[in-house]
């Protein structure tokens, strides 16, 4: 258990979060979310003692021991994948390496003897003599073979080491785990075990994370942090999304009665809390929901920009086929012999293991790039918006405003029409006169959301719209994509925005395409009794 009481934390005289006091127990799973810079990852490091709150105190239970998700991942190169897991349990790790020195003595005494028979007794009570096992465990649970056990980390592709420290933090029953984006860089199947150990995990979990579909899947609480305030709320993403949206747009419309306020509240209440699950955390989660009162929903302050697509023309019969595309770059056939055609009615998630493969093919597809072999035609009707998945040509060097760099990509030139547009992507008052070159990534990518919606087009061609983007702009991205009522072409790391807008699914494989109608979780299913092996998104 977690005790935060009156903390506070400030950088330069600037205040982050303040007066903070909140309860963490086990058997919980708490989301901690916020927008970029908010202070999720400083939160964190106060919980853990990294970081000295200006103010306040942290506390934890007495004798609870604390496990995080380190973020360094050439740490522990010089070490083998089994001591870098056991290293999660120092105790257990610092009681083996002390043995082996003892052991390894010539001279080996009574004294020695003693404390010999006494760190092999708390070894046991540490479980050491099952730690290998339980290392194991672990590794193939996250889908990496045991044989690299005695392996260096130096040795390991950048994946591997990603998951040889997540098992790190989960190894040894730790009773408090504090993880920040433990879901990056993993494949589906290792992203689904992680749900079901810690659906099953009876401490205390704080996550931050980007990933709306694992923040459903494993949180009883969503702690957000908002404008200076974290405020923890009883349920999962969706939960604490729709109440919010909801709340605020009832704040919104004071001409609503109260008594009817409440009463929508309540049911939207009882339908959450009718949701079946098959997790004991979703279990906890629908008991809690239904002591919820109505105070007790957020009413987050938060802002979302608007992404949404308007079709000058709707697109004919035929939209796009595709024919024999191979392309081969610096030696390595990234595409062979790529077939497909796209109907009036496909959102198309394009999947597999090499993104460069899918960015190629994009490009090939918008003219960017020659195919070596194959051909394609778009329909005489389409008209096509194109979001890359690197925007630094257009930001590099330009010295433009904001409304100035928009005025390339419209007809209309007048400040108030490019006003509305910037408005939607949250660029108002003096922010629109920014020069491009100096946006963080999360902006540059909604310039370039608002240049793709001046366009009118009835093909969007999407390769990773989300990366650098925080969870309000992703849900963004999610709503404007699923509202769109024509062709999407699409990459995306977020499962979510796969499972909600896609109903075609084309993976991308060495030896062609494996193409398939129906949502993503379909697919994910149909590729397991199939015996294809581990899913890359």
């Amino acid at each position: 258990m977690i005790t935060v009481s009156e903390v506070s934390i400030s950088f330069g005289g600037s205040v982050l979060f303040k007066n903070v006091d909140l309860l963490f127990q086990g058997g919980n799973c708490y989301g901690i979310i916020g927008a970029n810079g908010a202070g999720k990852s400083t939160f964190l490091k106060i919980l853990c003692g990294e970081l000295e709150p200006t103010s306040g105190v942290v506390s934890i239970s007495e004798g609870e021991r604390m496990s995080v998700l380190k973020q360094d991942h050439f740490a522990y190169e010089e070490y083998t994948v089994l001591d870098t897991v056991i290293m999660g349990n120092k105790r257990l790790y610092d009681i083996m390496k002390e043995k082996d020195a003892l052991y390894a003595k010539e001279d080996f005494t009574d004294e020695d003897g003693n404390r010999a028979s006494e760190l092999e007794g708390e070894f046991a009570e540490l479980n050491g003599w099952e730690a290998e096992s339980d290392v194991s465990k672990l590794i193939q649970g996250l889908g990496l073979d045991e044989s690299i056990l005695y392996s260096e980390m130096s040795s390991l592709a950048g994946n591997e080491k990603v998951k040889v420290l997540l098992a790190q933090c989960l190894f040894g029953k730790p009773d408090i785990i504090l993880m920040d984006e433990p879901t990056n860089h993993l494949d589906i199947d290792a992203i689904a075990w992680l749900e079901e150990f810690l659906s099953e995990y009876e401490g205390t979990v704080l996550v931050v994370s980007h990933d709306r579909h694992f923040l459903n899947n494993v949180c009883t609480h969503i702690v957000d942090i908002d404008y200076g305030k974290i405020k923890m709320y009883v349920g999962n993403y969706e939960f604490w999304y729709e109440s919010s949206q909801l709340i605020q747009n009832m704040m919104n419309n004071q001409k609503k009665k109260n008594e009817e306020k409440i009463k929508e509240l309540q049911l939207f209440i009882q339908r959450f809390s009718a949701n079946k699950s098959k997790s004991k955390q979703a279990t906890s989660r629908k008991k809690l929901i239904e002591k919820l009162t109505v105070d007790e929903l957020p009413a987050s302050k938060r802002k979302y920009p608007y992404i949404g697509f308007d079709m000058e023309r709707e697109v004919g019969k035929d939209v796009l086929s595709v024919s024999g595309i191979s392309k081969t770059i610096d030696g390595e056939k990234l595409l062979n012999n790529v077939s497909f055609t796209v109907g009036k009615d496909d959102k198309i998630a394009f999947i597999g293991e090499s993104e460069i493969a899918i960015t190629t093919l994009f490009k090939i597809l918008m003219g960017e790039m020659e195919p070596d072999e194959g051909e394609y035609k778009w329909g005489v009707t389409t008209s096509v918006s194109y979001f890359p998945k690197d925007n630094s040509e257009f930001f590099n060097g330009c010295t433009m405003s904001i409304v100035d760099w928009m005025r390339q990509y419209t007809k209309d030139e007048t400040e108030t029409y490019l006003r509305g547009f910037l408005g939607r992507m949250l660029f108002s008052g003096d922010d629109v006169y920014k020069p491009v070159d100096v946006l963080s990534g999360g902006e540059k990518v909604r310039c370039m959301f608002a240049r793709m919606m001046l366009y009118g087009s009835n093909v969007l061609v999407l390769d990773r719209p989300t990366n650098h983007l925080d969870l309000e702009s992703i849900t963004a991205v999610n709503n404007g994509l699923s509202a769109f009522k024509s062709n999407i072409l699409f990459a995306s790391h977020d499962h979510e925005i796969i499972q909600t807008v896609a109903n075609r699914i084309i993976e991308i494989t060495a030896d062609g395409v494996i193409d398939r109608e129906g949502d993503y979780e379909d697919y994910v299913e149909w590729r397991k009794t199939s015996g294809l092996g581990k899913l890359i998104l």
